[in-house]
């Protein structure tokens, strides 16, 4: 007996961006360390978009190719903490990888969802869905340990999501001489 042939696939995809491996390994300890373990199922990661439609998966691919063959690692900053009301993230700024979003956004204009639709606040985030005295409990515990540095982002890459932990799609790191 044959298995019935697989229908379209439905799983949104996602795309985030590539932290150096020291800044990915500190932020990820504190992930570990703070994000409620019965639902952390992904490293530490920056999302640029959250739910792209399955269908422009091919044409991503290309889009994520040429602009990191186009670019030069990203510069970026940590700038502190971010309240997230019920959660905290390492805040981060980078206008360079703002304008590299703002190009994907385009190149998917009609396909956003609201979430996407808006500029970003650029964050890895190390603890969520936790009561609001919780989290300003860590943001003044981890305050003095959260550096103001500079750094490059490394890449992009994409995933899809289903239910669970990303399936990772593809990952692309800038290697061209024009900075973002």
């Amino acid at each position: 007996m044959s298995e019935p042939p697989a229908g379209p696939d439905r799983a949104p995809l996602i795309i985030t961006a590539t932290l150096p491996p020291d800044l990915f390994a500190w932020a990820d300890g504190l992930r570990r360390a703070h994000y409620p373990a019965e639902r952390n199922v992904l490293p530490a990661h920056v999302t640029l978009f959250h739910a792209l439609p399955p269908s422009v998966g091919p044409e991503l691919t290309r889009l994520l190719a040429r602009l990191c063959g186009d670019h030069g690692p990203v510069p970026a900053e940590v700038c502190g903490l971010h309240d997230l009301g019920r959660g905290t993230a390492i805040a981060l700024v980078s206008p360079g990888l703002l304008s590299l979003r703002e190009r994907i956004a385009e190149h998917c204009h009609g396909l956003l969802t609201a979430q996407d639709q808006g500029v970003p606040r650029l964050h890895v985030t190390i603890q969520n869905k936790v009561t609001p005295a919780a989290a300003r409990a860590l943001q003044e515990q981890v305050r003095g340990a959260v550096p103001h540095r500079r750094f490059a982002f490394a890449g992009l890459a994409l995933h899809r999501y289903r239910g669970g932990p990303w399936e990772g799609v593809g990952h692309w790191s800038f290697r061209g001489k024009r900075g973002g």
